[in-house]
């Protein structure tokens, strides 16, 4: 399995890592309407929750990116690099997210945009 491979598999476990942020050590969680307890919490938890969201809605575009990458046959050292510049923007998207730094982590979201945007410019070349 390339690379790239294990990378999906990465960022399709970083919303079950953000979400249990959200929830850990709180007895009070209501797993009967998680998400109306997760509108009422504030400071990391919020921003865990919030961090879990947007890892959602990055993935479908990063998975899709790599598969057509390596469905025409893109030069795979391309493919493994621009994925793991993702997972590696994604995780530091994370911890600046927890640790409310706005602005640095807008700027890392971007880097992780941009890795999703040069898989395909890279299957494009290919």
């Amino acid at each position: 399995m390339t690379l790239s491979y294990w990378c999906i598999l990465i960022a399709g476990l970083m919303p079950v890592f953000t979400i249990a942020v959200a929830k850990y050590g709180r007895r009070d969680f209501d797993n009967a309407e998680p998400r109306a307890w997760l509108d009422k919490q504030t400071g990391v938890r919020r921003r865990a929750d919030y961090a879990h969201r947007n890892h959602f809605e990055a993935f479908p575009f990063f998975a899709a990116a790599v598969l057509v990458a390596q469905q025409v046959g893109a030069p795979q050292g391309q493919i493994d690099g621009a994925a793991l510049v993702f997972i590696v923007a994604r995780i530091l998207y994370t911890v600046l997210y927890l640790t409310d730094k706005p602005s640095p982590r807008s700027a890392v979201w971007l880097v992780g945009y941009l890795s999703v945007i040069a898989l395909f410019v890279i299957a494009a070349r290919a």
